[in-house]
This record gives structure tokens, sequence and C-alpha cells, in this order.
């Protein structure tokens, strides 16, 4: 499995707002476990779908202050279940954009209805790290 999960930006302000799309298929090898005869994408994949949409939001700033890194999550909150081959729409406001730290609040919709949602923590690590 890529472990890319953002497919599509459809909008960003830099530092401040980006709306993303992630879908799916049913091929995906994860759905056979999680679970056999009900799949659904796992509330970690979803907290991770959230976190890289902020991260690129957050990274496209292109500040001297380095890559953005999920370091802790404040609060998450699973609502519903996303299954195979629906597409979501990942969304991420920045809620605090400082040199050494940046906050979002995130959440997930699917057909216009949120399945869930979370508050993330980044700090940011120099990219001679990398």
């Amino acid at each position: 499995m890529r472990f890319i999960l953002v497919d599509k930006i459809i909008d960003m302000e830099p530092g401040k707002t980006i709306r993303a799309l992630k879908r799916f298929s049913a091929d995906e090898e994860f759905f056979k476990d999680h679970f056999p005869g009900f799949p659904v994408v796992p509330g970690v994949l979803q907290t991770e779908m959230m976190a890289q949409a902020a991260g690129k939001c957050l990274d496209a700033e292109q500040r001297p202050r380095g890559m953005a890194m999920l370091v802790e999550i404040k609060k998450a909150r699973f609502r519903d279940w996303m299954k195979p081959e629906q597409t979501a729409k990942i969304s991420a406001d920045i809620l605090t954009n400082r040199d050494k730290y940046a906050t979002a609040g995130c959440w997930i919709e699917i057909d216009g209805k949120k399945i869930c949602s979370a508050e993330l923590f980044f700090s940011f690590v120099p990219l001679d790290q990398f």
C-alpha cells in the first residue's frame, strides 16, 4: 500500500485552509481484515488522511521552519463508517500557526455528512534532517 492518503487538493489557502479528496478502491488489502464481511476504512487511516491534508497546507507556505509533522492527536471522534469506493472530502482549518508548532481542526465528509473530526498538533522538522 502506498501511504499517500490525499488523492487531490481541490482548494487551498496555504497556512490557513485546505479541502482535498480521497477514495479507496475495494481492492485495498486492508479491507480484507477490517472487517471481514463489513469493509470499512480504519480510523487510524482517516486520521492520517486529515494529518496529511493539514500538513500539505502548512508546508505550502514554504516557510524556513521545516516540514510539518504530526506529533499529537489532541482529540478525535468517529461518527460513521467510510466504505470502499466512497469519496471522502477532507477539510482542515489551521487554528494556530507559529514558527515551532501549529494546530489544525480537521474533518472528513462523505456525501455532505461529517463522519469524523480531529484536532491535530504539528511540530516542524528541519529540511536538513530528511
